[in-house]
Formats: structure tokens, C-alpha cells, sequence
């Protein structure tokens, strides 16, 4: 059944007073310019037409038309030589004047409507910014005004993360997850799915990480800093299975979004251990999978470097990109304790057998080897900046949780990198010194401090170092986030600002402009979406 926002009677509607005023598109694009003379009028007897190559966002383009609207649009193949005509929205390929990745052209012009690209996400991208053109009611036709939007990104990784080791979410979630993202022109969702908390992804090479990694006996109550600790004696778990994952998968190809998978390691590695005490520095030791948060140096969750584990790891990453066509494979590294190493004798004497110098080296050693496993399937590694402290090879990409001095020293490695700092871009951080705000981790990182962050430091800059700078992405981690409304309370608008910092050219944005685009196009459709969102983001500013 299309979903319907108002129940308000069906109306002819004519969306724009005039052929003036700019519609208030988030984000921002980097052309815009209204036209003169007729726009386009769309109804039920408007055709959408393309080829077969693009068949799929078309029909993804009908439903959302229909969705938002109750407009149902007929979808059918553009004639031999077929030129743009009336009551016709065309999809057009065009590789040859549009250039640059993910570029779209749109244009409202003549009764027509055209919408140029050169790839599936240049053609999704345009698709976006048409539904912002569309009003969120029923209606039997729309006048839309005569326009231009010649529009691209600013960065080529434009990523979300979610975690669903902490809290796992429902496979109906993660696509309308993938929807926020393709609605607000991100092309990368990274899926965090190991930890210490649990295992998520059905595993056969390995069943006991379904069967006892998968599951936490319990799980904390209040914040981990509080004293004493509280747990709910609950039983908590689940996975998704590999048919899941591909019918999740097949859901985000057709909107043009990667997904990244992450399996996390050799640190924050307890649910693997627990599943398989083999690849622990205490072998003899019965594990659980961690009820707590923040275990870092506080309990033992690090891979042991054995024959168990390599071969653990060469096995398993294989079986995850049989699973994932991503280019890029994540394998964490971060919070690595290295703790549990320096006591354990048999990691010593492997160290010491290796001709490694120090705990660092080791870390080092155990990402080469899983970068070499990804290699031998064609693809490439991606980890959080703490496996960059080592002499590693460069061609591993670099995603920085941590500040401008982290990302500096990596890029003068010559690292590439993700910017993906804990301040402003962890969603889990508060957005309000409200005392009586919702739960969240730490810090706080209100909407202004995400919207006026740029991606590429000063320092960077100075040293000649921006084009090391390939993206930005936001992290999601759900340690207080039991429910789908609570990650959505904690990113939006969050995430909308991340979505702006990361496409429109920096010279053109304004965030009192942006302000005003949210509440007029963004907050409704949050609204029509039955998602929640934090209302008072105008009350609480970047000081700290």
C-alpha cells in the first residue's frame, strides 16, 4: 500500500508561487538557476523513460514518486533515437559533457524534464534533489517551475556508519537506514558487524560464532562509568543471515550505495574469543561474550598472533567478501589493548621470532596479513587510524576517528584518508547540555559544530596535503541506542548538516541558510518518514 502523510483532500497543486523562488534543497547544490518561461506540469499521465541499463532506478524512481505523492507514473523503455518530449520525465546516460563522478544534470524547461547523468549515482543523486522539487501530500498534479541544477560532490567517500554489534536493528531498519542515506546523496554505508559485544554476520567456515558469539548474556544498564555496574540479566543477540545481507545488499546497489562491512580486529575481537578460546593470549580460559562497554586495557579481547588465528583470519575474510562485492574491506584495528600481549610469553616468543620491535609492530603485522588475505580476493583494506602508528604499507586506507594531529601524521605517511573525527562527527556525543537529554556516551557535538566542520584541516591544507583528504563520514556506535527511534533522534539533523559539509563546495555554505532549507524541506520529510529527530537544535550552539 503507498504510504500516505496527509489525509488531506486530493488537490490539483501548484508547488512554487513563482518562477523566483529557489527550492530548498539540502544539499546544497553547486549550480542552481531558475528559468524563464514554462516549467512542467506532472500527473499520472506523465511517462518515465529510459533504457534498459537503468531500469531498476527507474522503477525505485516511480515508487518514491508514488510514496510521496500517490502519483503512480507509467516507467517504460526510450525509443530508438527518441528525443525529449512532452508529459515525459527522461533519464538520460551521458558520459561524454558530464565528467565528473556522480555529477547530474536537471532540467525543468519546455514542459519537459530531463535528468542527465553519467552513472547510477550520478542519476540517484538527481533523483533526490527532484523529490525535494515534489510537495509530501497527495495530489493529481504538480506544477513544477522551469529550472537548472547542475550538481556534484565536493568529496568522492561520503560515508554513515552504523553499529549493530551493541544493539542490533531489524533488516526493515537497515534499509530505511539506506534510504537516509541515498535521500541525503551519501554513497558509502559502513556496517559495523563484530565486536566484542556480539557477532552479526552468519558465518559457516565458523558456526560457533553464531551459536555463542552472536549471543551476550546480559547487558549493562546506565552508563559504563557508573558505579556499581547494573545489568538487565537479559539474554541478547541475533544475526543477519547471509540471505539477509544480500537482500539488503541488492536493495542498496539499486540506489547506488556501497556497503563496507567491518570485522573487527585483532582488537575488540572478545565475541570471536568467546566463540573460540584458541585465539586468545589465555587459551585455558573460559570467555564470554562482553556485557560492558569501553573495554579497552580493561579486559582481554585481543586476537593471540598463532596458527589459530591466521588461519581464523584468512578463512573468514574470505568468506566475507564472497559475501560483499565492496572494494574496500574494514578490519577495524582500533583500541587495540596491548596490554594482554606484553604479558602473554608465547606472544613474546612470536615477536621475538618475527623480528618485531615493539607491541606497535605487532598490531602492524597482524593488518598486513589480513591486507594480503583481502589481495588475494581483489580487494583492499580500510581501518581506523590506529593501524597507521606502524610501518604500514600505504596503500591501506586511513579513516580517522581521532584530531587534526592524527590525520596529519597519517597523510604525511602517505596515507589517503576518511575523516571521521570523534568531535563532531560520533552521533553517539550529546547534542545538548540538557541534563535531562536522552543517554549518550560522551562529549557533545551540537548541529552547528558538524555543519561548519571542513573535512580537509588548516593544517592539512598548509601542507600541501588536501588531496590525501578523499571524504568524511559519521559514526553511528549504539551502546545507548536500544531502538531505530533513538538512532534517529541522535542523527537527525545531524545528519543532514554531515550530508552538506561533505557534498557542497565549502564557499557556499551558510548555516543560517541551511537553517532555513531544514525546517523547510528537511524536518517535514523526517516527519513523513515516522522518524524522530532532536527538536532543539537551535538552542545549543558550538561553545563548549
Amino acid at each position: 500500500m503507498i504510504r500516505i502523510l496527509l489525509l488531506a483532500t486530493v488537490v490539483s497543486i501548484s508547488f512554487f508561487a513563482s518562477a523566483q523562488s529557489k527550492p530548498a534543497i539540502v544539499p546544497q547544490p553547486v549550480q542552481m538557476e531558475m528559468l524563464p518561461g514554462k516549467g512542467f506540469q506532472l500527473s499520472a499521465a506523465t511517462s518515465i523513460v529510459t533504457d534498459s541499463s537503468w531500469m531498476a532506478q527507474a522503477n525505485y524512481f516511480q515508487q518514491e514518486i508514488a510514496r510521496q505523492t500517490d502519483l503512480v507514473l507509467p516507467v517504460r523503455m526510450a525509443n530508438n533515437n527518441e528525443k525529449p518530449g512532452q508529459q515525459a520525465i527522461y533519464l538520460v546516460k551521458d558520459s561524454l559533457s558530464l565528467k565528473r563522478p556522480e555529477i547530474y544534470l536537471l532540467r525543468v524547461d519546455q514542459g519537459t524534464v530531463k535528468l542527465s547523468a553519467a552513472s547510477v549515482r550520478g542519476l540517484v543523486n538527481g533523483m533526490q534533489s527532484f523529490f525535494q522539487l515534489l510537495p509530501l501530500k497527495v495530489v493529481t498534479s504538480i506544477e513544477l517551475p522551469a529550472l537548472s541544477i547542475l550538481d556534484y560532490p565536493r568529496f568522492s567517500y561520503r560515508g554513515m556508519h552504523l553499529d549493530v554489534v551493541r544493539h542490533i536493528f531489524p533488516v526493515d531498519y537497515i534499509k530505511k537506514y539506506i534510504d537516509y542515506l541515498t535521500f541525503h546523496k551519501f554513497n558509502t554505508f559502513h556496517w559495523h558487524l563484530t565486536d566484542d559485544q556480539g557477532w552479526r554476520w552468519e558465518v559457516n567456515s565458523y558456526p560457533k560464532l553464531n551459536s555463542i558469539g552472536s549471543w551476550r548474556d546480559s547487558t549493562l544498564i546506565g552508563h559504563f562509568k557508573d558505579q556499581p555496574a547494573r545489568y538487565d540479566g537479559k539474554r541478547y543477540g541475533g544475526f543477519y543471515t547471509k540471505a539477509e545481507i544480500r537482500e539488503i545488499l541488492e536493495y542498496a546497489a539499486v540506489r547506488g550505495i556501497t556497503v563496507i562491512p567491518e570485522l573487527d580486529i585483532p582488537g575488540h575481537s572478545r565475541a570471536a574469543i568467546a566463540a573460540y578460546p584458541e585465539f586468545s593470549t589465555r587459551p585455558d580460559t573460559t570467555w564470554n561474550v562482553a556485557t560492558t562497554w569501553g573495554m579497552y586495557n580493561r579486559q582481554n579481547n585481543v586476537l593471540a598472533p598463532n596458527e589459530a588465528s591466521f588461519t581464523f583470519l584468512r578463512t573468514i575474510f574470505r568468506e566475507l567478501t564472497e559475501l560483499f562485492p565492496s572494494t574496500y574491506i574494514h578490519l577495524g584495528g582500533d583500541e587495540c589493548s596491548k596490554l594482554w600481549w606484553k604479558q602473554d610469553p608465547a606472544t613474546q616468543a612470536f615477536m621475538k621470532e618475527k623480528g618485531l620491535k615493539d607491541e606497535t609492530a605487532l598490531q602492524t603485522y597482524f593488518i598486513e596479513q589480513v591486507a594480503a588475505y583481502l589481495k588475494e580476493s581483489g580487494r583492499k583494506a580500510i581501518g581506523w587510524h590506529e593501524i597507521a602508528e606502524g610501518e604500514l604499507d600505504t596503500a591501506t586506507l586511513i579513516m580517522n576517528w581521532g584530531n587534526e594531529k592524527q590525520a596529519l601524521a597519517a597523510a604525511r605517511k602517505g596515507f589517503s584518508l576518511v575523516m571521521s573525527p570523534g568531535k563532531p562527527f560520533y552521533f553517539d556525543h550529546y547534542q545538548s547540555k540538557d541534563p535531562k537529554d536522552s543517554l549518550a556516551i560522551h562529549g557533545y557535538n551540537p548541529l552547528e559544530g558538524v555543519y561548519s566542520y571542513d573535512p580537509v584541516p588548516a593544517a592539512i591544507s598548509k601542507a600541501g596535503l588536501a588531496h590525501k583528504i578523499i571524504g568524511g563520514q559519521a559514526n553511528v556506535w549504539t551502546e545507548y541506542m536500544e531502538y531505530s527511534t533513538k538512532v534517529d533522534y541522535m542523527i537527525f539533523p545531524r545528519m543532514s548538516a554531515v550530508s552538506e559539509a561533505l557534498w557542497t563546495p565549502a564557499a557556499r555554505k551558510n548555516y543560517p541558510d541551511f537553517l532555513n532549507r531544514l525546517e523547510k524541506t528537511i524536518i517535514p520529510r523526517y516527519q513523513f518518514w515516522n522518524s524522530s529527530w532532536f527538536p532543539h537544535y537551535r538552542q545549543w550552539g558550538m561553545i563548549d
